[in-house]
């Protein structure tokens, strides 16, 4: 059953150095109190909200469980899959609709076969490879781009004034007071 947690392990949160990916759901419900919510109860719990469904160190069975998943919650329109290209590769021969945010680690761009195969909708950059010059150029060849993991204030300006479509951070608190002072600024 797929579950959500950022960590592979259960240790930094609840102090068990054990793998999530080697424990059943019932083991994970035991050693964190509940802590860890089922991906179905996510998605019902976000209600008509859009989600991200990162997936890295995904297999080809977590991924067609997920997207399972994603499917039976009546999700797909709303839900996009982020990973490396191998896992996006396994997202798009499970989905062929499903829309997905490439992770592109390089500032050399895909190569057309691999564009594709997976049919990214989105490109996702680490926040530090982002500039205008390769916002523009995915925007002409038809990608949104986002951004991971801006969490300064600083940075996300710098992401915002060179044009990406979408920005990850851990800091939702500061990015949304820069959106709504940005649209301040652009309403007077």
């Amino acid at each position: 059953m797929p579950v959500l947690l950022h960590d592979a392990t259960l240790d930094r949160l609840w102090g068990h150095d054990l793998r999530l990916d080697r424990l059943t759901h019932q083991e994970v419900t035991e050693l964190t109190a509940g802590g860890v919510p089922t991906l179905r109860a996510a998605l019902l719990a976000v209600g008509a909200h859009r989600v991200m469904i990162d997936l890295p160190g995904s297999t080809d069975e977590s991924v067609r469980r997920t997207v399972g998943v994603v499917r039976e919650c009546g999700a797909g329109a709303r839900a996009y899959y982020c990973a490396g290209p191998e896992a996006m590769l396994r997202v798009r021969s499970a989905d062929p609709s499903a829309e997905i945010a490439m992770t592109w680690t390089t500032l050399v761009p895909p190569r057309a076969a691999l564009l594709a195969a997976v049919r990214p909708r989105w490109l996702n950059y680490r926040f530090g490879l982002v500039s205008r010059e390769l916002t523009d150029r995915n925007h002409r060849d038809g990608l949104l781009v986002s951004a991971w993991t801006a969490d300064t204030g600083r940075t996300m300006r710098r992401l915002i004034r060179q044009g990406v479509d979408s920005i990850t951070t851990n800091r939702i608190d500061v990015l949304h007071t820069l959106i709504l002072n940005s649209a301040d600024t652009q309403a007077s």
